[in-house]
């Protein structure tokens, strides 16, 4: 079976909705996006918990899905072309370690995954001695990033850990504040347990396969999704068996991984250097040459993810494994409605638009990478002008910076632009 993946989710920004629960409504914006298996997140929080306890019931092996009733409620809200389309979930969280190490002050975002309840049940008695779990839903704990995969390696067969968004300069393994340099540094003599890194938004496979130490490990991209509607912005696409199982035997071998669907990582909010305030953006070049320092206030840059790429890598750009999967790079179909129309993305004129594409020709992420341009252009013959261009990647590209998101064009966008 073919199918989208996003497995990181902050549930506890779920948009609040007087008549669904949060995970009635992850379902339907699975659904509309086209994404099969989602990760609950915060698996962690004591009052989420209890909502995956009541809300969910056993699907396939280590996988959920919505009670039936709650299903059929909120199936009965979407249009027909996607109404019928299986979600599952996948138990997951994301943990801050904060700790120090080799002199320096350590910030990692970690993915945690586990099968079944009684496995959370554990990992949570676990991390309660060091860390208030009623807190927040992505808990701060401070224990190494080595010890967190020990106590995830500790809950049983099936439980696994991914490095979460890897390059990004505050909170990802190799991030330019406070990561490290190899993942050996990171996980110690645990290290063989990690088969797995989210590329994150600012960056992409292209720019990862740059480092030959990481031609080992699976590559996996997810939304980092803080509200239900950008849900699917990044995807990993599998095709294996709809089984917690067989996807985690894909992660490990490879084989079943078809590739991921990402943002431009232009689009990231760290994807070059700068310093916002300033209104300073730099290529790797120009910070060398100004010794990381903001030519505006003297002030230490925030150094991004090409940046450190650049610094790790012992490959040209442009070179590719044996056998790593493909990616396609993709911008939301919202954001590309709302170009059509030349309105923002959050319109109402631009929602309504997307909701009447979706009930005529699919999901979000078909009509983005799938439906014949012939279809979309029956519907909207703009529309499949951009598509088309999206898909050859003829856009037009604004590095985010900073924490300040990037801007991909596609209608203004003749050929693919190279960046720096």
């Amino acid at each position: 079976m073919r199918f989208h993946a996003d497995l990181h989710m902050h549930s506890r920004y779920a948009y609040a909705c007087s008549r669904y629960s949060d995970l009635e409504h992850l379902t339907w914006w699975a659904r509309r996006k086209g994404v099969t298996l989602m990760g609950t997140g915060d698996f962690t929080h004591p009052a989420w918990l209890e909502q995956l306890r009541r809300d969910l019931v056993p699907a396939e092996p280590g996988l959920f899905r919505l009670r039936d009733d709650l299903d059929r409620e909120i199936s009965a809200t979407l249009p027909g072309s996607v109404a019928a389309a299986p979600v599952r979930y996948m138990l997951s969280v994301e943990i801050s370690t904060v700790y120090s190490q080799g002199a320096r002050a350590r910030k990692i975002h970690h993915l945690v995954y586990l099968p079944g309840f009684d496995q959370v049940e554990e990992f949570n008695r676990r991390l309660a001695k060091v860390a208030d779990l009623g807190v927040d839903g992505r808990p701060t704990v401070s224990m190494s990033s080595r010890d967190l995969l020990e106590t995830t390696l500790a809950c049983g067969e099936g439980a696994y850990l991914v490095p979460a968004h890897a390059w990004t300069p505050w909170f990802g393994v190799f991030g330019s504040k406070s990561g490290f340099d190899t993942l050996e540094e990171c996980f110690g003599d645990l290290t063989g347990h990690i088969f797995a890194l989210e590329t994150g938004l600012s960056s992409d496979p292209a720019m990862n396969w740059r480092v030959s130490a990481l031609d080992g490990y699976r590559l996996v991209s997810y939304s980092d999704a803080h509200s239900p509607p950008i849900v699917g912005r990044e995807t990993t696409v599998f095709d294996t068996d709809l089984d917690y199982f067989a996807i985690l035997k894909t992660l490990r071998t490879g084989a079943g991984l078809e590739g991921t669907i990402e943002f431009f990582p232009e689009a990231g909010k760290y994807h070059v250097d700068g310093h916002r305030k300033c209104g300073v953006r730099l290529d790797p070049e120009e910070t060398r040459k100004l010794g990381g320092l903001c030519p505006v206030c003297g002030k230490k840059l925030t150094v991004g993810v090409l940046s450190r790429v650049e610094d790790l890598a012992d490959r040209p750009a442009g070179a590719r494994p044996r056998g790593a999967a493909g990616f396609r790079n993709l911008v939301p179909l919202p954001d590309l409605v709302a170009e059509t129309l030349g309105v923002g993305a959050k319109s109402k004129k631009a929602s309504a638009e997307t909701e009447r594409l979706v009930a005529a020709l699919g999901s979000e992420l078909a009509i983005l990478g799938e439906v014949p341009l012939d279809d979309i252009a029956a519907q909207s013959p703009p529309l499949a002008q951009a598509v088309g261009r999206l898909r050859r990647g003829e856009v037009t590209k604004e590095p985010g910076y900073d924490g300040e998101f990037g801007v991909i064009r596609v209608l203004d966008g003749a050929t693919p632009q190279t960046l720096f």
